[in-house]
């Protein structure tokens, strides 16, 4: 009989008679993407989230009904993912239209600290591990059900949020101390 050299995780889930330890295979983390929703995407402020990749930068902006229905940059589709692992919320990944092209959300680590970029592309239907356009998507808090955080798949603790610069409020990647810290800066509904 020939073995693979594929490393398969177990685990010890019962003893047996004659003292027989009997295992059980587990799976890896993998995710499958589920539904897609198309939303909009505001901040406590009631300002839409608009991605203009072209200059690298997504922010909250305030928007006329005018450039709402030409949504360019503002319709976002957040696709849901089933996953093999339990997970701290619901894993869920975000794309948006920009003129003919779609891009996907992503982190990367620029200068020591994590960005969030939106690259040409599609999102993929499986993921077979860890990825860096996975957030986790949890209720705010207990009493607003409509309002939501995204905590970064990759680092926990680190949740979507707004930031001011230059009379503009960027979307960045921002460290909490405490997950149940109530930080408005990271309120999507």
């Amino acid at each position: 009989v020939k073995m693979s050299c594929e490393e398969i995780v177990v685990c010890a889930v019962q003893l047996g008679e004659n003292l027989c330890l009997y295992f059980a295979e587990l799976e890896c983390d993998a995710f499958c993407k589920e539904k897609t929703l198309h939303r909009f995407l505001r901040n406590v402020n009631s300002q839409l989230l608009v991605v203009q990749p072209d200059l690298n930068m997504a922010a909250f902006e305030d928007v006329t009904d005018q450039e709402m229905k030409s949504g360019s940059g503002m319709h976002f589709n957040i696709h849901y993912y089933k996953t093999t692992t339990p997970s701290a919320g619901m894993p869920v990944a975000f794309s948006v239209q920009v003129e003919d092209k779609s891009y996907y959300m992503c982190c990367e680590k620029e200068h020591g600290k994590m960005i969030v970029r939106f690259r040409e592309g599609e999102v993929p239907k499986d993921i077979p591990g860890e990825s860096n356009i996975i957030f986790f998507k949890k209720t705010f808090t207990s009493c607003s059900s409509k309002a939501f955080k995204f905590e970064y798949s990759l680092e926990q603790g680190m949740f979507l949020a707004f930031e001011e610069e230059d009379s503009l409020r960027k979307l960045i990647l921002k460290k909490l101390p405490r997950e149940d810290e109530v930080d408005e800066t990271t309120k999507i509904t």
